[in-house]
């Protein structure tokens, strides 16, 4: 191996010329410079290929016992290494930032989701410049970069189309490729893409047989092609993050037939097979035991009997999109595999960014957004069962029942969320490397964490941690490598210290022992009994002799508890995860968390073409009257199209054309549309459109009167009985003159939504009560300067 002629601690790479003789013609015998050489990692550094699945607990996946088929997972395993104690954080986006970062979430401002970030360091959502992300050092040192599928690290008022794109994966990121999407969730069927910082629509339909995990595996795979095809000499470093299987969970249905009556015994018997299996397979100790199921949980056979045959397909089309999920992740190992690299290609397949989600409801959902708007109790076991056959369709946005979230973690504690106990936060890994690791079909039972793969990487890439990036002196990373573990089935586990924290649940691990405190219901996102931080119950286990957190010890060992309780605030506080902040409904006013909001005011202009808005780009007009006032220009064969529209099938409003009149449709969940159409057409040339909704007022989610306008003239009125009071959707966007995604409206498709005309502006004002019903040129001009 020769010898690494760069210094590689500095990125990027200071330049350093050759000095020597300078001829003054080139044609002199003695003219001598030495041949340009790119920039490429030590010799032996592998590919890295990273593939982070969504929302699946320890206990789903077959590779670890569950119930889902994962024979990718499985033939993986079978040639390197299974790790049965591997931890996330208990959330998506921490998780994210903190595997792309080798670092903490709270260090890395991530202690929370994008969306609840406030203006505290840990919770800010900012990752700090003095810790650049791991693809950043691998593009700095020769590696090909490439990310496909979701981001959830976007602070959310640098999440419109205009950035800053500091925080995206192919901003500063470092990223040269990114194809995916931005936020938490995504529909698969028809999901709101990115081609780095572009919008695009996805390539085909759900008609067409379009699916988002399929998309992104045909990406991956021809990226990785192309790279080898064009680049062979450079490693590349690719990380494949399926929106698949957070919620909605969509899956194509023969995938979920497959599981067709598996699960008729319920989650209770689910969960006691999965954990025999686990013992089969050795996934968990022969001493493991099974945690009893929590008062909070209700057992299957308290559930209601006309409901039961919906939760059942509630977990088919689960099993199914896992299974699917599974399978195109193969489709990207056997490309792979057919290039001839997979034996230099290290692999880290991990099973979960965090334990199942239990944010479906007791009863789940068919749209998992009535929960999220306090509506749930729309979704009653008759409407849930007139739905059943649609659940994973293109005509849902389905989330599984509480209880197979608990099922899916066998034999752990609680969920997602709950970061106190290993339900929320210990995911099954597997690593693949056949140059290096030897023992095939290897278990791994060392405690290891996600913030432990930007260390291993480095190590196996021959790279030091930089200690400056981009001019600014970064701080250690905070994880420990896990290349001792390859060839060490029973080496003293190097990461023996990791506190945990999520919304007031937190916990402390200790050279095997950990204790751990539940502060919040994940479920209960309304109310709940949420006690003071220091009223809070702690729990200590001995994890030498308990795996699964099954006894606890805190009467027996109160002296070893309080250690371990201060342990954990010293960390915490040493890794910013102070203060703890478990408000809920607060952190969404972004003016109350402390953040930046990208506009202001009561209210906006928006010019025609404009789209992919998230709502935190918008005026927000839940819970107030507002109104929405266009000039359009209609042709001769009159007006048709969207004006303006927020949101999509399964909540949102627009204001459109139909049949040449202007119409105005508040969606209610996908359950309750509202409609009110002009008397007559929009007439031929120039004119203001205006919808008026005046508010009833009396709390959140209420109804509403709508009046429509031309040119300040009433032209038509109706009813609109309730509206969301929270969210209208995790992924749709509002647009100007079409409607990208699904539609609000089934009297169009995205295809034939563009207005026929032109939208010359749109303006939304909020709280207005304007009795001339129109806006004049200096109005709208006072409007686009009080926003500067």
């Amino acid at each position: 191996m020769s010898a690494d002629r760069h210094t590689r601690a500095v990125l990027p790479i200071p330049d350093r010329p050759a000095h020597g003789l300078t001829t003054f013609d080139a044609k002199d015998p003695d003219t001598a410079y030495p041949p340009i050489a790119p920039l490429l990692p030590p010799e032996g550094a592998p590919n890295v290929l990273i593939v982070l699945l969504d929302d699946v607990g320890f206990g789903a996946a077959s590779a670890f016992g569950g119930p889902c088929e994962t024979p990718v997972a499985e033939r993986l395993a079978a040639g390197g290494l299974r790790y049965n104690r591997f931890h996330t954080t208990a959330l998506c986006a921490p998780t994210r930032q903190a595997l792309l970062t080798g670092r903490n979430h709270h260090s890395v401002g991530m202690g929370s989701i994008t969306e609840t970030a406030t203006s505290a360091p840990g919770q800010s959502s900012l990752r700090p410049n003095t810790k650049a992300p791991l693809p950043m050092t691998l593009k700095l040192n020769g590696y090909s970069t490439a990310q496909f599928g979701k981001c959830h690290e976007v602070p959310v008022w640098q999440s419109s189309p205009m950035g800053p794109f500091d925080g995206w994966p192919s901003g500063g990121g470092g990223f040269e490729t990114f194809y995916g999407f931005i936020g938490g969730e995504n529909n698969q069927w028809d999901p709101a893409l990115y081609n780095g910082t572009t919008p695009v629509d996805p390539p085909a339909t759900a008609e067409e047989g379009y699916h988002l995990t399929e998309d992104l595996a045909d990406r991956a795979i021809a990226w990785i092609r192309a790279q080898k095809s064009l680049m062979p000499d450079r490693p590349f470093f690719a990380y494949l993050a399926p929106g698949a299987t957070h919620a909605p969970h969509h899956v194509p249905q023969e995938w979920a037939d497959r599981y067709r009556g598996r699960f008729a015994d319920g989650w209770d018997v689910q969960r006691e097979r999965t954990f025999a299996r686990q013992k089969e397979l050795g996934v968990v100790p022969a001493d493991a035991q099974l945690t009893p199921r929590h008062d909070e949980i209700p057992a299957w056979d308290d559930m209601p009997e006309e409901l039961k045959p919906v939760l059942e397909r509630e977990m088919e089309v689960y099993a199914g999109f896992l299974e699917h999920t599974d399978f195109h992740v193969g489709r990207v190992v056997d490309a792979i595999a057919d290039l001839g690299i997979l034996d230099d290609t290290l692999i880290y397949y991990i099973l979960g960014d965090n334990g199942a989600s239990a944010e479906g409801t007791l009863n789940g959902a068919f749209n998992e957004m009535a929960n999220f708007n306090g509506m749930a109790g729309l979704e009653t076991p008759e409407f849930m069962r007139s739905k059943m056959d649609e659940f994973g369709s293109p005509s849902s946005y389905n989330h599984y029942a509480v209880g197979w979230a608990w099922a899916m973690n066998s034999p752990l504690q609680w969920t997602k969320q709950v970061a106190s106990h290993w339900g929320g936060t210990r995911n099954g890994a597997v690593v693949h490397w056949p140059a290096r690791i030897h023992d095939k079909g290897g278990l791994r039972t060392q405690f290891t964490h996600c913030i432990d793969i930007a260390p291993t990487i480095l190590e196996v890439a021959g790279l030091p941690e930089p200690t400056s990036v981009n001019g600014v002196l970064q701080s250690p990373m905070e994880g420990t490598s896990m290349v001792y573990t390859f060839d060490g089935p029973d080496a003293a586990e190097r990461h023996d210290l990791q506190y945990f924290e999520m919304f007031g649940n937190r916990g402390i691990y200790f050279k095997g022992w950990s204790a751990v405190t539940k502060h919040r219901t994940p479920w209960e996102l309304v109310g709940g009994n949420v006690p003071e931080l220091d009223d809070d119950v702690w729990e200590l286990y001995n994890g030498s002799a308990d795996w699964s957190q099954a006894n606890n010890l805190a009467s027996e060992h109160p002296d070893k508890l309080r250690e371990l309780q201060r342990l954990w605030l010293i960390e915490a506080t040493k890794y910013n995860a102070i203060p703890i902040d478990d408000r809920t409904g607060e952190r969404l006013n972004a003016e109350l968390a402390g953040r930046p909001t990208l506009v202001h005011g009561s209210s906006q202009l928006l010019y025609a073409g404009m789209g992919r808005l998230s709502e935190n780009s918008v005026v927000s007009i839940k819970n107030k009257s507002f109104a929405v006032t266009a000039e359009v220009e209609v042709p001769e064969d009159g007006a048709a199209g969207v004006i303006i529209a927020q949101g999509g099938r399964f909540g949102g409003w627009t204001l459109y054309a139909h049949d040449g009149r202007a119409t105005f449709v508040y969606n209610v969940l996908g359950i309750h549309h509202f409609t009110t159409a002009a008397e007559h057409p929009i007439p031929t040339g120039t004119h203001q459109v205006r919808m008026e909704f005046a508010y009833d007022g009396g709390g959140l989610g209420k109804g509403g009167t709508v009046t429509l306008y031309y040119d300040g003239e009433a032209v038509g009125s109706g009813r609109v009985e309730a509206t969301q009071a929270i969210i209208f959707s995790a992924d749709e966007t509002t647009d100007v003159g079409y409607e990208s995604g699904t539609t609000v409206s089934p009297d169009y498709t995205a295809e034939t939504s563009r207005f026929r005309g032109k939208v010359v502006w749109v303006q939304i004002d909020l709280g207005t009560d304007d009795h001339d019903h129109f806006i004049s040129p200096e109005e709208r001009l006072r409007v686009a300067i009080s926003r500067q």
